[in-house]
């Protein structure tokens, strides 16, 4: 008795968690910049992080064959380097809790791509999640006004988008390939994290601060908000339903922004608080949470 009850809650306390780490990650890599270029953080945390996965499979005793290459490097490209470097690129001219929100468009642009790339035909709840973001996105990006944070939105809103295809190719690789969890996300990291390290060489940046700021950063970054998390986010997929794990995509950008108006003291405009709440609304009709819950 105890057991059964128990497994539920450790997972419902590890999506708080999950949600806690990912949410704070925006503040961190927002502050980390007044130490490290976008992409000398993003190279190192990814490369970091990916070792820490590899040391996870050595333990674990699996396998250590990569998947097959090409889609894996594909999916790293995308969900790793595209998403963190773009992301984290646009933190030099956003706000932590701007970028977090448009990054978590994701769900819309993979209901989109998944329906090009794999044939999964949007239902109507889908359209009507695409256009509530729709509006909220108009509402976030205020087009009327002068270019401001523009460059800034479009490069979040391209990581979300770079994020979304690679969830796209990665769900297309677990149904021709089947790959171990753990195996591809080693893989993928790993080659997201060396395509981050070519551009960190290649493009001029500040120089790196190597003080215990950046390095508390990078240890949050490469050790919570991606090992630790991911293997949190895995036992919420293991023994929560999807309805209730999918709230986890809403809790992040909502939990960030208010952390960035705690901590960056970020403060959204009237405008904007109305994009968020129909871009959640969005979200909400993508995941059907109501839906789910009504049947």
């Amino acid at each position: 008795m105890s057991s059964s009850s128990s497994s539920p809650r450790a997972a419902v306390l590890a999506l708080l968690a999950t949600i806690a780490l990912w949410a704070y990650s925006w503040i961190v890599m927002k502050q980390v910049l007044a130490h490290a270029g976008p992409f000398d953080f993003a190279a190192l945390r990814y490369l970091l992080g990916a070792a820490i996965l590899f040391a996870a499979l050595l333990i674990s005793r699996q396998s250590l064959r990569p998947p097959p290459l090409r889609p894996t490097i594909l999916i790293g490209l995308c969900q790793t380097a595209a998403f963190q470097g773009l992301e984290q690129w646009a933190l030099l001219g956003g706000g932590a809790g701007h970028v977090a929100l448009l990054a978590y468009t994701m769900p819309f642009w993979a209901v989109l791509l998944a329906w090009l790339l794999l044939g999964d035909r949007p239902t109507p709840r889908h359209w009507l999640g695409l256009a509530l973001a729709a509006i909220g996105l108009i509402c976030i990006i205020e087009p009327w006004h002068a270019i401001g944070s523009l460059p800034s939105t479009l490069l979040a809103i391209g990581g979300g988008l770079a994020w979304a295809a690679g969830t796209v190719l990665s769900k297309r690789m677990f149904r021709r390939h089947a790959p171990s969890v753990l195996n591809l996300t080693a893989w993928q990291m790993l080659a997201g994290g060396v395509a981050l390290g070519i551009v960190a060489l290649t493009v001029p940046q500040r120089s790196i601060q190597w003080d215990w700021p950046f390095i508390a950063a990078l240890a949050y970054s490469a050790v919570l908000a991606s090992s630790l998390a991911w293997w949190l986010w895995s036992l919420v997929l293991q023994r929560l339903s999807t309805t209730v794990a999918s709230v986890s995509s809403l809790g992040v950008p909502v939990v960030s922004v208010i952390l960035a108006w705690l901590i960056l003291h970020e403060q959204p405009s009237v405008l904007e608080a109305i994009g968020i709440v129909f871009v959640l609304l969005g979200l909400l009709a993508v995941s059907g949470i109501g839906v789910r819950r009504g049947r």
